[in-house]
């Protein structure tokens, strides 16, 4: 029986939201590409615009709270799956491919394979929405630096750390984090930050239904009236105060979202088991 020779994955970052924001790589490679299994972080634009419409679109992804979020094991068993039988799946990830992905799963099962693979970067969210603001993240006499954070409830930090973080001498960029702001904010007022410190929390940048919400660590509790809407980016620090100078984008008053939430694609069942069968035929 003859080894399986696989196809090529490559790992692309599409963007922070905006189709147009999709590098010319990027574009190049879905064009060309046979499967595409793709988050749920992902312009439809871009699916419908520049993916070869002839692939297989394979979506999957994760969403806090909900039960259709694709089990990372289940996503590594696809790339696996589809590579044994397809020669180009592109594995399309929301922003960069290196910024809280999972990507490093993801190559480890390529690795393991012998599957050859490509990274191709993408704008990720932190310039987005950086850009689509108006606010300079290192702005001289702002900041010295950027810190790219994830916070959750559980997070170990350490007292020294908190301290760090509060003194504000850096730009904090924090994902996935909307949910836990309170706590955040707590946490760097008890450390010694200023309550003046103004943030700010970006729904969906770079998108027609991008929303910027303005707080300040003092004041936020008493200032947050409503749920912020998923994929939202908090930018916290003294340039944020720049941002009534230089924004140009004006917010999109509905607050609708732009990208869809998961959903459960049973129809996909059919189309894996007969992937899983085919993947032990030679290409060679």
């Amino acid at each position: 029986m003859k080894s399986i020779v696989y196809g090529k994955v490559y790992f692309v970052g599409a963007g922070p939201g905006n189709p147009e924001l999709l590098t010319i790589k990027a574009a190049r490679i879905l064009a060309k590409a046979e499967v595409v299994i793709t988050d749920r972080l992902v312009s439809e634009a871009i699916i419908k615009d520049f993916v070869n419409p002839e692939a297989i679109i394979i979506p999957v992804g994760k969403q806090g709270r909900s039960n259709a979020s694709t089990p990372q094991s289940e996503i590594n068993d696809l790339l696996i799956q589809f590579a044994a039988t397809y020669k180009s799946v592109v594995r399309l990830k929301g922003g960069d491919v290196s910024l809280y992905s999972n990507v490093l799963d993801e190559l480890i099962t390529v690795k393991e394979h012998n599957i050859e693979y490509e990274i191709i970067p993408g704008i990720t969210a932190l310039s987005g929405a950086s850009a689509y603001t108006g606010v300079p993240l290192t702005a001289r006499g702002y900041a010295t630096g950027v810190r790219v954070l994830t916070y959750y409830k559980d997070s170990a930090i350490s007292k020294e750390t908190w301290e760090h973080l509060a003194a504000f001498e850096d730009t904090l960029v924090l994902y996935m984090t909307g949910n836990a702001l309170p706590q955040l904010v707590n946490n760097l007022l008890k450390a010694g930050a200023d309550m003046a410190i103004p943030f700010l929390v970006i729904e969906q940048a770079t998108t027609p239904n991008q929303y910027v919400h303005e707080f300040d660590l003092g004041t936020f509790n008493s200032q947050l009236h409503q749920e912020l809407i998923s994929p939202s980016l908090v930018i916290m620090g003294k340039v944020t105060a720049l941002y009534k100078q230089f924004a140009w984008l004006p917010n999109n008053k509905e607050r609708k979202q732009y990208f869809k939430p998961l959903q459960d694609y049973p129809e996909l069942i059919s189309l894996i088991n007969n992937t899983q069968q085919l993947s032990h035929v030679s290409r060679a």
